[in-house]
């Protein structure tokens, strides 16, 4: 039988690592699969986002700060190497994706010793968000993956993303007051605190094996990349290459 797992691998380029978020879901797992994975400086917006009423593109491009478009909904998120990212693979259908990942990042931050509490798509400490939340499924599974601050400044990411526009639409992202573990005073090492998520993740999905990624999920991988993650217009507008 097919145990839960955690994947080992990273890339250079952070639109190369959105591109194998993705392949972990077209994949199609069996059972549960777990990434754990940082990217260097850049704004990601979620799928259906406009990014002139989400980000500052022109302090982006002073900075040489790129603009990415992942595959699922949610909001729009500042990545650095601060900030960890988590992602969780489930196959079949689920009625509570967030669940699942609330319950994995609550345990998380309460390994590491501070209390949080669950909102609207992600977790917060007091006021402030410390996890944004989304998710994106297909007929044999769901993907949720969440950030976690551990030690980017809020000024960071105020710096890249725009206040509320003055005319909500649906798609817009959520304004919070974010602030990292450090702003909390739990100045943890981006090691302790992947411990942290691992340990919770076990205890959530039993023990999980860890591995280098299968065939398929490269086959994905390198498609993606060509379908969307290499291709301009993907991040700029959502489209997907002609002819894919």
């Amino acid at each position: 039988m097919i145990g839960p797992s955690e994947v080992v691998a990273s890339f250079d380029d952070p639109a190369d690592n959105l591109a194998f978020d993705e392949a972990l879901l077209r994949a199609a797992p069996e059972a549960p699969v777990l990434w754990i994975w940082r990217n260097t400086d850049c704004v990601v917006v979620g799928r259906g986002q406009k990014i002139e009423r989400e980000v500052k593109a022109d302090v982006c491009a002073s900075d040489g700060v790129p603009v990415l478009r992942r595959a699922s909904g949610g909001g729009t998120v500042f990545h650095d190497p601060g900030n960890l990212n988590i992602t969780l693979v489930l196959p079949g259908p689920s009625d509570r994706p967030l669940e699942a990942l609330g319950e994995l990042m609550t345990a998380t931050v309460a390994e590491l010793g501070l209390p949080s509490r669950l909102g609207d798509r992600g977790l917060f400490v007091g006021d402030a968000k410390l996890c944004g939340f989304a998710v994106f499924r297909t007929r044999t599974g769901l993907l949720a993956h969440s950030t976690l601050l551990v030690s980017t400044a809020a000024e960071r990411v105020g710096r890249y993303l725009t206040s509320a526009p003055a005319d909500p639409r649906p798609l817009d992202s959520h304004r919070s007051r974010v602030a990292s573990l450090a702003e909390h005073g739990l100045r943890k090492g981006v090691a302790d605190v992947t411990a942290a998520v691992r340990v919770a993740a076990a205890a959530q999905l039993g023990e999980l094996a860890t591995r280098k990624p299968s065939d398929e999920e490269l086959a994905w991988h390198r498609s993606l990349q060509h379908t969307r993650y290499q291709y301009p217009e993907w991040h700029a507008e959502g489209a997907q290459r002609a002819g894919s």
